[in-house]
């Protein structure tokens, strides 16, 4: 069993705004110029923008308006994330010189914390504010009956286009006795009203990572537990052994290369792990088991056949165009891409506005899409990798900065970390940047405009940036890249220019 979602006036105010008790459903138009299924963030975007600009639009939600990002995904991890590093702040003020007694997180405070952020947020995804934007919304499950025509409840929408925008549910693995004992996902563990005094994290990509880090940090008893041979698989690999010490230095048992084979009951208070790991048997006792085994997307409702949408078991097939196997439908966001990510569903959303309504040609392919974990330090990442390079057969030149030799990073002892930029071999093409620090979601926008609007690494070197802080990174990255260009052979000639130029030795 999950837990069960606290019935208080945080949640009844969530729950009126993305899913209201009694609502009426709108008498359906005679046809649609777009019928929307799924109100997470790309179909949101959708919505909003299509009724915007005079369609008329419905939209359908199964569950509640805002999706995955707003209830169980991104409003409240970050949320959860800011009370952990609260709390690890005050541990940390003796680095500055700040004596401080050792925090006393109250858990239900920050629980409930979260969920007031979350229902004060919902009110811009709410089903008043999109029905006031002129979007008539259904509640309830949407499938297609045909070609042109979905249905919801006891509702049949026509329309001339429609767009797939489900999203992804956590990838749960077969594990014996999982099912029997319990276990949080996502979907769940912000339910939480109570701090298990222990959790067994299994998954080490961004949800493992950041669960893990913040509710070792609010005071539990954490082990993590990877299949694979590192962390955050996707990122950069020094990147993801600074996370790993850092999670270690939060008190959190790293096992890597580590498979659950089973799962048990020991009492009414405690489960019990049993991983297969570098070859023996460990048993791993805790209270609580969150699974963040990954994502994947579920279109068994929507009796895809009878659209002729094809799909397979990656999600819905689209071009790059984002359209389907039907050309009156279209797709964006996790249920067509491998980038689960808010910004990603928004950015394929706007995409699909253009090419579905207004003959647009805008490819998926060009989009340039980055991504960020909000461990501490954080990691944020654009573009291709070194790994990723060498599989399309790229050579490459690597640039690296320290953090430690960026000022505001010293001050602010939050040195661990490096910024790293990927280049096209014998050019300042930018491939790829990594970041791996404090804010470092907040400052991967600056490689993304230079590799969208190809600046390259010299570019970098000539932007005046505000000293002291850690932007400064891009700088010394861009003078690092420069430094590459001075030969032997151009320093001489240099010189022999400056002796030249002082009337020679």
């Amino acid at each position: 069993m999950s837990s069960p979602e606290p019935d208080d006036i945080h949640n009844r105010a969530l729950r009126a705004n993305a899913f209201p008790e009694g609502y009426t459903h709108p008498t359906p138009a005679k046809r649609y110029n777009l019928v929307v299924i799924g109100a997470g963030p790309a179909g949101l975007v959708v919505a909003a923008a299509a009724a915007s600009l005079g369609g008329k639009v419905a939209l359908i939600e199964r569950h509640r308006m805002g999706g995955d990002c707003l209830n169980v995904g991104c409003v409240p991890s970050k949320a959860l994330i800011s009370s952990a590093r609260a709390a690890a702040a005050v541990r940390e003020a003796e680095h500055f010189g700040v004596g401080v007694a050792a925090p006393q997180v109250d858990f239900p405070r920050v629980m409930e914390r979260l969920r007031k952020l979350r229902a004060e947020i919902s009110r811009a995804d709410s089903v008043e504010r999109f029905s006031g934007l002129g979007v008539d919304v259904f509640l309830g499950e949407g499938r297609f009956t045909g070609p042109d025509a979905i249905e919801v409840g006891s509702k049949t929408l026509k329309f001339a286009r429609a767009a797939i925008t489900v999203g992804s549910v956590p990838f749960v693995p077969e594990i014996p006795g999982l099912k029997e004992v319990g276990f949080e996902t996502n979907l769940s563990i912000f339910n939480l009203t109570e701090l298990p005094e222990s959790l067994c994290v299994i998954g080490g990509g961004p949800i493992g990572c950041e669960l893990a880090q913040s509710f070792a940090r609010l005071g539990s008893q954490v082990t993590l537990v990877q299949r694979g041979g590192r962390l955050l698989p996707r990122d950069d690999a020094d990147a993801a052994k600074i996370v790993q010490a850092k999670l270690e230095a939060d008190g959190i048992r790293v096992m890597l290369n580590a498979k659950v084979t089973a799962a048990s009951k020991l009492n009414d208070r405690q489960r019990q792990v049993s991983v297969e790991c570098d070859g023996k048997q460990m048993q791993i006792p805790c209270a609580t088991i969150l699974v963040a085994s990954g994502r994947r997307t579920d279109l068994s409702a929507l009796n895809l056949g009878v659209a002729n949408v094809k799909s397979d078991e990656h999600g819905v097939i689209v071009d790059d165009f984002l359209r389907t196997s039907n050309s009156n439908v279209y797709a964006a966001g996790d249920c067509c891409s491998g980038f689960k990510f808010t910004h990603a569903a928004d950015a394929m959303a706007r995409l699909l506005i253009r090419n579905a309504l207004f003959l647009g040609r805008g490819r998926v392919s060009k989009l340039v899409i980055p991504w960020a974990t909000y461990t501490e330090p954080e990691v944020a990442h654009v573009g291709l990798t070194t790994v990723d390079a060498a599989k399309r057969g790229i050579t490459t030149d690597v640039i690296t900065v320290e953090m430690r030799d960026v000022d505001r990073a010293v001050l602010d002892h939050t040195r661990e970390g490096f910024g790293r930029l990927v280049l096209r071999k014998g050019t300042d093409e930018i491939l790829g940047a990594t970041l791996i620090g404090s804010h470092a979601g907040d400052m991967i926008p600056i490689a993304v405009l230079a590799i969208q609007n190809k600046l390259g690494a010299g570019s970098l070197a000539s932007s005046i940036l505000p000293y002291p802080t850690v932007g400064e990174i891009w700088r010394k990255l861009g003078d690092a890249y420069n430094r590459t260009r001075l030969t032997p052979r151009s320093k001489g000639v240099l010189s022999a220019v400056l002796r030249w130029r002082r009337g020679g030795d």
